[in-house]
């Protein structure tokens, strides 16, 4: 049998292995002004067009408030490519011929009146460019602005229903989407008063990073892993997901959303949903989408009497991150005085199904601490009898499986070998795969994978309706009882807090060193 037809019978290969082109389409980046737009998407779109994905007549069309030219507009995108795009043009003409596709329209989100010149906009280039009548909408915006921009899409009739023909509309939505279970809600009714749900994509850029995606795949995959991936093979899970910096110029929104909201509703759920979940019946997005909406009813909910015992809140305070003196939450600029939003948390979660029955997850995100690092470690357990309890060194440290998904991408299994010599002496060693040098280039932008599968329709990586509000409901548990708890400090360099340890130590478990 041939690779070709080995690939075109495997759905698993078939889907991460066939380069997929778009057809004709019109962008609209609400927002374009904002810095997601400069650092992100436009250099995103910049490297699909280069690597020939956006072969066919395309518009990129940015609406923002502040007043500028199409021609300004192309200028500072064209800026923006040469600053922060993961590859540079191979020439002057390349990058004017794609900023040749950009255009712009000033605009209030609440007003009407930028949402018909968008349609003329849009009328002119379904002409003039041949792009047709498929438009996707990207909101890279406040979530305040979100409700105006859908209903004066509405207005306008800008939006074309799921039923036209092979025409479709979609739109992308930045998160945070809501800020609790019945601010999620109802986004999601007004969303679903304009798009059906197959034409809602609910980004979350930690879904396009290359070893998140692997995680399945390596998985599903290989025949070693998928028997070992169970509460017989498993001692537990660690998802850790550190940040160096503090909130930067964020604290409006920070201080009103916290950590657990920031970070472990939207990223950290994911992942957690796609370590946990069932292999799929198929590798559609529907399929995988329902596994992940399983693993989510079958979390133990937070139950107020062992809120203690599970769930660690703490704030940075004073200290040094990387050799540098940086102030404490509380004298970042913005932070109101007295705030008890916190910049750590941990937990402990545990799921009631038949693979992970007693295979507790433990979580953990913050700022200031001592590096930016995200990484999953599955740690297997001991084998049942310790042969070897009369060598030298470690024997009994258990095999561990490390996914580091940034910021140097790879996979690493740690294994117990015997030392050379004459004595019997063992230790642990790794096994590793960085994507750098296993492949020699470098991996795609998170956002040009999801852009991409927006535009051809694959809602595979992006959140379900029903994904969202099962989140929001377990942080909701958290969050609604979680002020009788203390607020722990912990110095910005340090690893958390002595409570975040002792969560852990109270299972005979320690933190992973990362």
């Amino acid at each position: 049998m041939t690779r070709r037809a080995q690939v075109a019978d495997n759905p698993l290969a078939s889907r991460f292995m066939h380069g997929r082109q778009a057809g004709p389409f019109s962008l609209v980046i609400f927002g374009a002004s904002g810095d997601l737009t400069k650092r992100k998407l436009v250099p995103a779109l910049f490297n699909l067009y280069k690597d020939g994905f956006l072969s066919a007549p395309s518009s990129i069309i940015g609406f923002a408030r502040r007043e500028k030219s199409d021609d300004a507009f192309r200028a500072e995108m064209a800026g923006a490519v040469r600053t922060y795009s993961r590859r540079q043009p191979d020439s002057d003409d390349q990058l004017a011929r794609f900023t040749a596709n950009l255009s712009y329209v000033q605009g209030e989100f609440e007003n009407e009146g930028g949402y018909r010149q968008l349609k003329d906009k849009l009328k002119h280039a379904a002409v003039a460019r041949q792009t047709g009548t498929n438009c996707l909408y990207y909101l890279a915006t406040p979530p305040d602005a979100f409700v105006p921009i859908i209903r004066n899409l509405n207005t306008t009739h800008l939006v074309t229903p799921i039923t036209d023909g092979d025409d479709w509309s979609r739109v992308i939505i930045e998160k945070p989407f809501g800020r609790d279970t019945a601010s999620a809600w109802q986004l999601n009714g007004v969303l679903h008063g304009v798009f059906t749900e197959p034409q809602v994509f609910r980004i979350d850029h930690y879904l396009g990073k290359e070893t998140v995606q692997n995680i399945l795949v390596f998985r599903l995959g290989n025949s070693i892993f998928e028997p070992l991936w169970n509460r017989r093979y498993v001692d537990h899970v660690q998802i850790s997901v550190a940040e160096s910096v503090g909130i930067e110029s964020r604290a409006g929104y920070f201080d009103s959303a916290g950590t657990i909201r920031d970070m472990v509703q939207s990223h950290i759920m994911q992942v957690f949903t796609l370590i946990a979940m069932e292999p799929p019946a198929s590798f559609e997005s529907s399929a995988i989408r329902d596994e992940k909406a399983k693993v989510l009813r079958s979390l133990r909910a937070f139950d107020p009497k062992e809120l203690s015992s599970r769930v660690v809140r703490a704030q940075y305070i004073k200290g040094s991150v990387g050799g540098e003196l940086v102030s404490g939450y509380l004298n970042e600029e913005g932070v109101p005085r007295g705030s008890t939003t916190e910049t750590y948390v941990a937990l402990k979660c545990l799921i009631d199904n038949w693979r992970w029955s007693g295979v507790p997850f433990y979580i953990r995100a913050g700022k200031r601490l001592p590096k930016r690092v995200t990484e999953v470690s599955i740690v297997f357990k001991a084998p049942p009898l310790a042969l070897f309890h009369q060598a030298e060194g470690n024997g009994r440290s258990p095999n561990i499986l490390r996914l580091r998904i940034q910021p140097a991408e790879g996979i690493s299994l740690s294994l117990g070998a015997k030392v050379p010599g004459q004595q019997s002496r063992i230790t642990p060693v790794r096994m590793d795969f960085m994507y750098s040098s296993a492949f020699g280039v470098t991996s795609p932008e998170a956002y040009e994978r999801l852009i991409l599968d927006a535009i051809t329709g694959d809602s595979t990586l992006f959140a379900r309706e029903d994904e969202v509000e099962l989140s929001w409901q377990h942080i909701d548990r958290i969050t609604q009882q979680w002020q009788a708890l203390p607020l722990n400090t912990y110095e910005a360099g340090e690893w958390g807090p002595k409570s975040a340890d002792d969560l852990m130590a109270a299972d005979n478990r320690t933190w992973m060193r990362l």
